[in-house]
Formats: structure tokens, sequence, C-alpha cells
């Protein structure tokens, strides 16, 4: 299926051309800020906001926070089972990288092997922030930023056609939103009888369970973790 590498008139190859492009006539230290910003920086930030998502997630009252930590926990696994569900999809398609058919690109990042389609960094970025998402939609919508961001840099640096990023957002979506209802099913129960054994820090915070008054005596007042959920 080789043939999928697409001649210099198709729009695929024309859009990889005018992004890579950019990489051509940017200044040095600004192609090697996106290399690193692609290659290290937005996964690292994405593994932040996992954690961060967890740990928000953890301060919520109640039967809450299991269920807000089960959905962060689905959002690194989908990211991982989308990276995995790639390997078949590339070895039917085994689409060659864009620079070993097309000539006159600049090329950022060498030593890279392997087919192209769909993207691995692609999939696994869209999928935690779509998983996130289905917790919480600011952090979501944070992880979806940074997941198009990768992808740009996936054609920026020439080793990746844009269709080969779209389908890496499809499969991380589709993974995401797909596999949700089983995944929360299985660790939703999980998280919950974690919450009650030794390691239930980690599921919900103790300063989030707030006790009933006594009788006659006045509901205390609101923390400063019950504002920032409120808000």
């Amino acid at each position: 299926m080789n043939e999928l590498a697409f001649d210099g008139q198709n729009p695929d190859v024309g859009l990889l051309y005018n992004i890579n492009d950019l990489a051509r006539y940017a200044p040095g230290w600004l192609d090697r800020t996106v290399e690193f910003i692609g290659q290290y920086g937005l996964v690292a930030a994405m593994a932040v906001l996992l954690l961060v998502s967890w740990w928000r997630g953890a301060r919520r009252q109640g039967d809450d926070a299991p269920s807000a930590v089960a959905g962060v926990v689905w959002a690194g696994l989908a990211a991982l089972i989308a990276v995995l569900l790639n390997v078949p999809v590339r070895s039917l398609v085994q689409r060659p990288r864009p620079f070993a058919d097309h000539q006159n690109l600049d090329v950022l990042l060498h030593g890279t092997s392997g087919f192209s389609f769909v993207s691995d960094r692609s999939a696994f970025t869209m999928a935690v922030g779509v998983g996130l998402f289905m917790v919480h939609r600011r952090a979501g919508l944070t992880g979806i930023a940074l997941a198009m961001t990768e992808g740009f840099t996936r054609v920026f640096v020439g080793v990746h056609y844009p269709t080969d990023v779209i389908g890496g957002f499809a499969l991380g979506t589709a993974t995401a939103l797909l596999l949700a209802p089983l995944a929360m099913l299985l660790l939703g129960p999980a998280m919950t009888a974690l919450a009650r054994t030794w390691a239930g820090a980690l599921v919900r915070s103790a300063k989030t369970v707030r006790k009933a008054p006594v009788r006659g005596e006045p509901y205390p007042e609101p923390t400063a973790c019950d504002k920032d959920l409120a808000a």
C-alpha cells in the first residue's frame, strides 16, 4: 500500500510543504525550540496535566472523588491503548515517512524510522485530552490544545503528513470515547475500593470529607478547597 505516499499535487503534500517551509525560513533557535517542544516538552506537559487532574480529582468531596480519579486514570490508559492500536494500523497501511518520497523537505528530526500513518504522538496526546475532557472540561480543553500543538510540530519537523496527524487525532478520540463506558465500569469500583484502603489518599483527600454537625450546631464554614471546587 505504498501508493499512499502522495505526489506533489495532492493537498496533503501541499500542506506538508507549506508547514515545513516555516521551518526552512525560521531562525535556527526557533527550529530547535519547536523540535524540543514537540519531542519532549508537550509529552511532559501532558504528564503534568494528568498529575494535576488526578490531584484535583482526589480533592473532590464524598463519592465524586473516586469517579473523578477513575476518569483521569482512564485518560492515561486510553493514550497507551491508542498507541498499541496504532501498531496494526501502521503495519496495514505501510505509509513511508514524507522525507522518503519527497525532496526539499527541511527534516529537523533525524533518525526517525518506521511507517508514517498514523502519528503515535498525535494519537497519544489527543486520547489524553479527550479523556480528561470527560472529567474536567478546562483540563480537557488544555489537553486538546496541547495535542493539536503536538500534531503541528510533527509536520513542522518533517516526519509526518498532515493526514497522519489527523488520523492520530481520530484514533485517540475514538479510543478515549468508545472504550470509556467499559473502562469506567471497571475503574470506578476499583477506585472506590482503593479509597477504603491504606492507599486511599491517592483517591480521596481526607480534608475534603466534611462531617455533619451535631444537632443544633451550625454547619462549618466552607474550606478553601470547597470554594475552589465550587468555582
